[in-house]
């Protein structure tokens, strides 16, 4: 087994995905494993000593209520170092300053995270050194090989940690306890038996200040071409032989290299659109076009619909629907499994007979199965049942998850290599369609379902 990292150094650190996403995390992780010792060491380009790092951190940690002894001892000994974390000088620097095992946390770009991965490469790297590097990776298929590349020369893949922090949702992790330990569902869980599954990740935020990156990817690159994608891959994986990384890693790499744009046609199974203003909970939300940093010219999209199918034995002639969108009114983070119809329906049932289906609640955590029953009261007539099943919250944050087994060498919930690069293969038509001005962007006011024409999901 790998020796657990020691050191956290993360690159970046004085930005807002440390302070809002990691840092509660690790304090989360620390509260809850009051054992396990991390020396956090933080490294930017703003000017700040240790004292205000240190308060930086005890900020974000009250947020979950972290505390105890780990959580001190993080405490009195964290640091923050100022400089260029390309520089090579300054990245040994901050590698020397590890105690035991370290951990690099790219809270970067990707430009930058390549630069820096240029420094490293002309240092004597310690061993067992891991390396976390955050979404998107790369551009494009060749970027994304090409980063490949140069990491491999640094570290083993196994050292390689390419963070998606929705494989540690909770509700995520659990289907792989609903789908192989219950024999109702999987002789069921195949194109026999479903015929859609919709993946669908719509909230009621807006950009909320991210011009700078989301104008730059939009929703198909933030969500569908890394988080959704991968969320696919565990629905439609092939049963692992056991939960190691290399099995999981392995059945979701078969299924994202046989998934492709359904029917090869990206202008017809693909929509894209972008919110204007509105009211989404109460709130007024502006156009996304005159939001602070947003260059309309850009023609970045707040909505993607992309149908996908997966060219296997099991999945052939299922289509796989994915969609995320911002500034939507109803909230949906879900999969939803639609089974086909009944072969026959008896003669003398009446009423209408829909489709069971299988929703997948992602946060709250929830399962729900829509089934057909008899009665109330007429027992010849069809109604509708819902069973109801609550997971419950996992007892760590997405980033948690990630964190520990970043910390325990274990890359179960990192995305591997060939996957990094399969993802981008997949949703290449759909970028080149949408470039070329063959797919029209479509308006839908803030506090919407979307636009009304779209082709819908149940």
């Amino acid at each position: 087994m790998a020796e657990a990292v020691r050191t956290l150094i993360i690159l970046g650190a004085d930005g807002d995905l440390t302070s809002r996403l990691l840092l509660p995390a690790l304090g989360q992780l620390l509260t809850e494993e009051d054992k396990r010792r991390i020396t956090l060491l933080g490294a930017g380009m703003h000017d700040w000593d240790a004292k205000h790092w240190r308060s930086v951190v005890e900020t974000s940690f009250a947020t979950v209520d972290a505390e105890g002894p780990a959580v001190e001892a993080l405490l009195d000994a964290t640091d923050f170092v100022s400089g260029d974390v390309t520089d090579p000088d300054h990245l040994r620097e901050l590698l020397a300053r590890a105690d035991g095992t370290p951990a690099l946390y790219f809270a970067l770009p990707p430009a930058v995270t390549k630069e820096v991965c240029a420094g490293l490469a002309e240092l004597d790297l310690p061993e067992g050194l891991r390396l976390a590097l955050e979404k998107p990776f790369g551009t494009d298929k060749r970027s994304a090989a090409a980063l490949n590349r140069r990491l491999a020369k640094l570290v083993p893949e196994d050292q390689v940690h390419r963070i998606d922090h929705f494989l540690g949702n909770s509700t995520v992790q659990n289907l792989f306890g609903l789908r192989f330990s219950n024999r109702i569902f999987e002789p069921l869980w195949r194109s026999e038996h479903i015929a859609r599954v919709d993946i669908v990740y719509d909230e009621g935020l807006g950009l909320e200040g991210r011009a700078g990156y989301y104008d730059h990817a939009g929703a198909l690159v933030d969500m569908l071409q890394s988080h959704l994608l991968q969320v696919l891959a565990v629905t439609a994986m092939e049963p692992p032989s056991t939960m190691s990384a290399a099995d999981i890693r392995d059945a979701k790499g078969i299924v994202i290299r046989a998934t492709h744009v359904w029917n090869d046609d990206a202008i017809a199974n693909s929509h894209r659109g972008r919110y204007t203003k509105g009211r989404v909970d109460g709130r007024e939300l502006r156009s996304y076009v005159d939001e602070n940093g947003v260059d309309p010219d850009r023609n970045t999209e707040t909505l993607a619909q992309v149908t996908f199918g997966i060219d296997t034995w099991r999945w052939a002639g299922v289509p796989f629907t994915l969609r995320s969108g911002k500034a939507i009114g109803r909230q949906r983070h879900e999969i939803v499994i639609t089974f086909r119809d009944a072969q026959r329906v008896p003669k003398g049932l009446r009423g209408a007979a829909h489709p069971t289906r299988l929703r997948i609640r992602l946060g709250p955590d929830v399962m729900q199965l829509e089934l057909n029953t008899n009665g109330p009261g007429d027992p010849h007539y069809l109604s509708r049942a819902s069973l109801e099943a609550d997971f419950g919250p996992g007892s760590l944050l997405a980033y948690g998850e990630v964190l520990a087994d970043l910390f325990d060498g274990n890359p179960s919930l990192s995305v591997r290599g060939d996957t990094a690069e399969e993802c981008w293969r997949i949703v290449a038509p759909v970028l080149s369609a949408w470039g070329d001005g063959e797919v029209p962007i479509e308006d839908y006011p803030a506090g919407s379902d979307g636009p009304s024409d779209w082709p819908a999901i149940p």
